[in-house]
């Protein structure tokens, strides 16, 4: 278990732009009382990515649906049928986001996205990034008054 008890689940708002399974994810995971770090140890990807299949923005592969299958107890031919198929991105929420944190991170694109963009250029030539093959990690930072 994390070492805290928050459990991510559903925003009933979020429900109607989402895939249906991401409905039957949630709440499997909120019965399970289990955290995407959890899955994500189970599933051998990080907790991002894992949170990315549940929010279908993510293709899941065979054994992923095999993992989550077993977990979660959800018959595997319920995941099979839906989280296979091809992610339809980028339309969980309204643009520009109106969530707090969501807003945040939007934020960032706004006013860093050219820099992100000039340095890229720079480092590999004309082209872009990749959204899909995209990781990253969410850890606490402590700033220099100690505050997280």
């Amino acid at each position: 278990m994390a070492e805290h008890s928050h459990i991510a689940t559903l925003d009933s708002d979020l429900a109607s732009r989402l895939p249906a399974y991401s409905q039957t994810l949630f709440e499997a995971k909120t019965t399970g009382n289990l955290t995407f770090e959890q899955i994500a140890k189970d599933l051998g990807r990080s907790e991002v990515a894992v949170a990315a299949l549940f929010y279908g923005q993510a293709q899941a592969s065979a054994e992923d649906v095999e993992k989550l299958s077993a977990l979660l107890r959800i018959p595997k031919e319920t995941l099979e049928l839906s989280m296979l198929g091809f992610p339809n991105r980028g339309n969980s929420g309204p643009m520009p986001p109106v969530e707090p944190l969501i807003y945040r991170l939007y934020e960032i694109v706004q006013n860093y996205g050219y820099s992100f963009k000039a340095i890229i250029n720079e480092k590999f030539g004309d082209g872009i990034m990749s959204a899909i093959a995209f990781s990253s990690k969410v850890e606490k930072e402590v700033d220099k008054d100690g505050v997280a």
